[in-house]
């Protein structure tokens, strides 16, 4: 023996030896030690010891629940809701010490826990939980498996959307305490509508109204909607309200705390960042506040006690979700009301198609103030038309008609002045000038621009025409099509040189400017608002506008119209609106007479004569040839369901962003539409789905992009 392995009579010189000794007498021992991975013979809670789990696997065949073993170590923290890690795609045959083993670690929400499973098999066992914090209560799960099934969509895409992602240091703040109920508001500016204050009241004594407002042009409807979510705290209840942006969220936000003071309501917007948009989304969770204002994600906001949902311009983009299942906030918001029994409210100062058949189906009744009130606050509206443009001298040479400038000069003398342009930039598209019909390359039909003012080139190959002509009608001679912010701001501020050009556009979007002489030149949906109002406003290139070939252009572009409209002065106040578009085209007429809601009704007259949504449903299925014709050939779809297509999709051009569902470059993709009359749209959905699901479970080959209720048809 060396006498390095000798041992000293003094007990701290065998430390090293005994510790040795003791680890050997662990590792022999029969009593099992839990692993952390897999909690190989670890004993299971006494009571309920079955998880069962939502894991976070977007795809349609594994939409279902899984059960788990819950460790006796995991017993307290294992909470119906709480977000957990368990071990996912193992298979049956790796079975160790009666536990299920393999698999790659997987995050999901444990749904409920049970006295037993009801699968045959040894289960695995709860890896970890992440978090003890609740975040998924039985009221969003069961508002995330409506919008699921509606969408064709899978439940953990939903949730993906509803529960934001955890932040550690967020959730170890406590919340604040609940404030009492504040009083009841007065009705306010309510009382320009006949209906307005009878809202409030049923709001007040914890009533259900619902109702499709079309809001009065000028700044109060920001503070009108404050005092509906007021009213709804008064009764004990709480408020959701959805705005298509963060610049509308601050304005919500600001009334709403002029009227009720800080902290009783949350701001979910994506400005906040992730740590404070938690912190915010926990302290509704929590009950702390029962008022939420926010953006699109805001619609699944677990508010307690709902009392009231509302959503603000449901016919922006921005209310349509670009991630699967892609639900639209209108949409889900009515889930909540029917689901919750809940109030509702959708508003905005144009009316769409779909909110003019919840007043015609009797769902929601309709709340808007009468002619008297809508002449005091809506500006004059003049319109410009090919006539008077062919006519008109200035309007050849600079674009902008003789009315236009004299109403711009007009504008100037007692504030700052709004025009709007249909696109940004600078480099406008051509076409031609007698005709109009666009200007296009004649080796890939891509559209012609002029980026310098001189040379014609292509703005997707790229090559230079030097002899263009029309094909339609043989003119030799351009016009721009749709004339960009930039160059607008340029030619008035060479026009105007004594006063400020300013621009506001998607790079750049002013929140406001200020009561001064100043030509604001801005794109549709990126107007700031102006202290006291525009004093006059211009509408450019509205044919453009209304010649989109799409099913919603004359909707769109008077929803477009009316809300930059809404930010000059009222009529009595010397407001004036011109707007450059054919007099005769409805939407115009639709404008000059402020008669959105009479626009909306004809539009869903001639939508149902011709089965177009939103009196049918409809689907589109997007993918290659090939995938598309399996898919369709697969699907048990309704007997009554009709196939339209399907039709080539336009192919994203070389170099230009690639949307959402276009199709990948240099591939050709097809779509097909697929159309149900009222009643079957669920039958529908459940069709494409399972369809969907079976082609997944078997790996057939490219899946293809299923979006129910598209927004864009054609």
């Amino acid at each position: 023996m060396s006498s390095e392995n000798e041992r000293s009579a003094d007990p701290g010189d065998g430390a090293p030896e005994q510790l040795a000794l003791i680890r050997e007498t662990v590792r022999r021992a029969k009593v099992p030690r839990a692993k952390p991975r897999t909690w190989r013979g670890a004993a299971l809670a006494k009571e309920l010891p079955v998880a069962r789990v939502l894991v976070n696997k977007g795809v349609l065949h594994l939409d279902q629940y899984f059960d788990y073993a819950v460790p006796e170590e995991l017993d307290a923290e294992a909470r119906p809701g709480v977000r957990v890690r368990v071990r996912f795609g193992a298979g049956g045959r790796n079975v160790r010490g009666g536990r299920r083993e393999g698999g790659g670690l997987i995050d999901g929400f444990l749904i409920e826990r049970l006295a037993e499973s009801d699968y045959p098999g040894a289960l695995a066992a709860l890896a970890s939980v992440v978090s003890t914090e609740p975040v998924l209560g039985p009221e969003l799960l069961a508002l995330a498996r409506a919008v699921a099934d509606r969408y064709a969509g899978s439940l953990a895409d939903v949730l993906q959307l509803a529960v934001p992602p955890r932040n550690g240091r967020a959730e170890s703040r406590p919340s604040p305490e609940p404030l009492p109920p504040p009083p009841a508001p007065s009705a306010g500016s309510w009382e320009r509508y006949a209906q307005g204050p009878a809202f409030l009241r049923a709001l007040a004594e914890g009533g259900a109204p619902r109702a499709v407002w079309t809001a009065l042009p000028g700044p109060h409807w920001p503070e009108e909607i404050a005092r509906a979510m007021a009213a709804t705290l008064a009764s004990g209840r709480g408020a959701l309200v959805v705005v298509p942006d963060g610049r509308t969220a601050s304005r919500v936000d600001a009334a709403l705390t002029a009227l009720l003071g800080p902290g009783r309501h949350a701001l979910l917007t994506a400005d906040s960042g992730p740590e404070k948009r938690y912190r915010e989304w926990l302290a509704v969770r929590r009950g702390s506040v029962r008022a939420v204002v926010g953006t699109r994600a805001a619609m699944f906001a677990p508010v307690a006690e709902l009392g009231l949902v509302a959503v603000w311009d449901d016919g922006d983009a921005s209310h349509s979700d670009d991630n699967a299942p892609f639900p639209h906030v209108r949409e889900v918001l009515e889930l909540r009301a029917v689901h919750g029994r809940c109030a509702f409210l959708l508003g905005g100062t144009s009316c769409t198609v779909e909110a003019a058949q919840l007043v015609e189906s009797g769902w929601a009744l309709p709340l808007r103030a009468d002619r008297e009130q809508l002449r005091t606050a809506a500006p004059l509206v003049r319109t410009v038309g090919d006539g008077e443009l062919a006519r008109d001298g200035a309007a050849r040479a600079a674009r902008l008609p003789s009315l236009a400038w004299q109403t711009v000069r007009d504008g100037l003398r007692s504030g700052p002045v709004l025009v709007q342009v249909p696109r940004r930039g600078y480099a406008p598209r051509l076409a031609c000038e007698r005709c109009r019909e666009p200007a296009r390359c004649r080796h890939c039909a891509g559209p012609l621009e002029a980026p310098d003012q001189q040379a014609l080139d292509c703005a997707w190959c790229g090559r230079a025409e030097t002899s263009w002509h029309c094909a339609a009608c043989g003119s030799s001679r351009l016009r721009a099509q749709i004339v960009g912010a930039r160059r607008t701001a340029e030619e008035l501020g060479r026009a105007f040189p004594a006063v400020p050009v300013r621009t506001s556009g998607r790079d750049h979007i002013l929140d406001s400017v200020p009561d001064a002489p100043a030509l604001v030149v801005s794109t549709p949906g990126a107007e700031p608002v102006a202290e006291g109002g525009y004093a006059a406003a211009l509408l450019l290139d509205g044919w453009a506008m209304v010649g989109r070939p799409d099913l919603r252009a004359g909707e769109e572009a008077l929803r477009r119209w009316t809300a930059a409209a809404s930010l000059v002065r009222g009529q009595p106040e010397g407001g004036t609106v011109v707007v450059v578009a054919e007099p005769t085209l409805r939407p115009v007429q639709a404008l000059v007479r402020w008669d959105p809601v009479g626009h909306a009704r004809r539009e869903l007259a001639e939508r149902a004569e011709l089965g177009f949504p939103p009196v049918s449903r409809m689907a589109s299925v997007t993918g290659t040839p090939e995938a598309l014709a399996a898919f369709l050939a697969a699907a048990e779809l309704p007997p009554e369901a009709e196939v339209l297509g399907p039709v080539p999709v336009p192919v994203t051009g070389p170099g230009r962003p690639r949307r959402p569902g276009d199709a990948p470059h240099g591939e050709s993709w097809e779509r097909a539409l697929l159309r149900v009359p009222p009643g079957s749209g669920a039958a529908l959905a459940a069709a494409l789905k399972a369809a969907q699901a079976a082609r997944m479970a078997r790996g057939s080959g490219e899946q293809v992009r299923i979006r129910v209720d598209p927004p864009d048809i054609g």
